[in-house]
């Protein structure tokens, strides 16, 4: 199991009104201080959208780009056909960068991440058909594809989850916060299904805030403002099963330390992310 970072653990996000932005630098070089130089890219405009740039600004800090999250909204058929458009312009990009895994979160077509997303029968069958093309998309560019349950899109609880995994034969990435926060069980799936997950976001969450985030008591966005993802081992999400699960099965692949919060304002000594991210690197570490 190889660890890497992802912008989100210092704040940065795609979502508008996200809190406090901190500059790129300033997260790499906290990355690559923490001995952490392989990254996911972050969210749009974290990285220059010239590939060369971008590849110019990973050599210099010494980091690399190892996949990419990617939203898609899969099940509109008024809006497949751009929205895979906009898939193969970001798996080209990815793939410029040396990237290994397009990770895919089908969308719910709204901002944020607070309201559920259900879908219809039609609109199902729609995005199952769709994940195919998105795989064959992303391994145009020699990308994997890695499909990402996420609070707030259409594939969140336990039973979308368990659908996608009945219907398709795309991989997951398995998000632990995600996973626990929208009911499900993220030791089960390492256990039962180690051999679908592509890649691994780790990350640990209250309990108490999972449950309210869950029953729609509390926004998913002030849920995190709040705390609601928590340094590894600082939850209720069992992640050092989850480890002993993925390690029992001899996972090859990338985890990905994220624990998403949103900063009030500049980091200070008092509120410094680098410190829960060098917590959970050296828990990961002794579990996995």
């Amino acid at each position: 199991m190889r660890l890497a970072a992802a912008p989100i653990s210092w704040g940065i996000s795609e979502v508008p009104g996200w809190g406090f932005q901190l500059d790129r630098d300033h997260m790499l070089r906290d990355a690559v201080r923490l001995g952490l130089r392989d990254i996911e890219a972050g969210p749009p405009g974290f990285l220059p959208a010239d590939a060369g740039e971008a590849n110019d600004l990973a050599h210099r800090h010494g980091v690399n780009v190892i996949g990419g999250f990617v939203t898609a909204v899969l099940h509109r058929p008024e809006r497949l056909e751009a929205e895979l458009s906009a898939v193969d312009k970001k798996a080209a990009w990815l793939s410029a960068l040396g990237a290994e895994v397009l990770v895919l979160a089908a969308a719910s077509g709204r901002d944020g991440y607070d309201a559920p997303a259900v879908l219809t029968e039609h609109e199902w069958k729609i995005l199952l058909a769709a994940l195919p093309r998105v795989v064959e998309i992303a391994r145009a560019h020699s990308l994997d594809t890695a499909l990402h349950p996420h609070v707030g899109t259409v594939i969140e609880g336990p039973d979308a989850i368990e659908r996608v995994l009945a219907s398709s034969e795309v991989a997951l990435c398995l998000d632990t916060g995600h996973v626990f926060v929208g009911g499900g069980d993220p030791v089960g799936i390492a256990r039962e299904y180690a051999s679908r997950i592509r890649h691994v976001h780790l990350k640990d969450a209250d309990g108490d805030l999972a449950a309210a985030v869950r029953e729609r008591r509390v926004a998913y966005t002030e849920g995190v403002t709040r705390g609601l993802f928590r340094p590894l081992g600082a939850g209720a999400a069992r992640i050092a099963d989850v480890l002993a699960a993925l390690k029992s099965a001899s996972y090859p692949g990338w985890a990905v330390l994220e624990q998403d919060i949103a900063l009030a304002g500049a980091p200070s000594e008092a509120n410094d992310p680098a410190r829960d991210i060098a917590r959970s690197r050296d828990f990961a570490r002794a579990h996995g």
